[in-house]
């Protein structure tokens, strides 16, 4: 998934993960040298955490919805 933020950012490989008990969002990361992944872009602030996860999941719920529909169309 891909986000424009502002019209002047483009943010690539975002990914929605299903959790044991939610989705969550997971930014784009690259492992270190130490084998450890990090994000390359984040959000700083929890407000802004918390407008780009709710604006995703819900693009990724109309999304979802519309293959289910698209799944249910007669051939």
């Amino acid at each position: 998934m891909s986000v424009t933020v502002g019209g002047d950012l483009a943010v690539h490989d975002i990914k929605v993960i299903e959790g044991p008990e939610r989705l969550f969002v997971a930014m784009p990361s690259r492992k270190d040298e130490n084998g450890t992944f990090r994000d390359v872009t984040h959000p700083i602030t929890s407000e802004a955490r918390t407008s780009m996860e709710n604006a995703i999941l819900e693009e990724y719920s109309r999304y979802m919805a519309n293959l289910n529909a698209e799944a249910e169309l007669p051939s």
